[in-house]
């Protein structure tokens, strides 16, 4: 059985593909950009990339060292 948080990771790594899909669908509907001032554009392209960055946060467990010695030095 998954942990309570183990769950909410779970459903956050749904929801953002979900995001991901409809942001793609957005891009790919949109007009050619005029380079240089296309906010809208460039915005979707933003939201694309912080998307892209919290699936992989979500995907690869950080390291995290542990120390060797579990008690305090006296």
């Amino acid at each position: 059985m998954q942990e309570p948080y183990e769950l909410a990771l779970e459903s956050a790594r749904q929801e953002l593909e979900k995001a991901r899909a409809l942001l793609q669908q957005d891009i790919s509907e949109y007009p050619h950009p005029i380079s240089g001032c296309d906010y809208q554009y460039v915005r979707l392209i933003s939201d694309r990339t912080r998307i892209s960055n919290g699936l992989h946060a979500l995907k690869n467990r950080p390291f995290v060292a542990t120390p060797r010695i579990l008690e305090p030095a006296e």
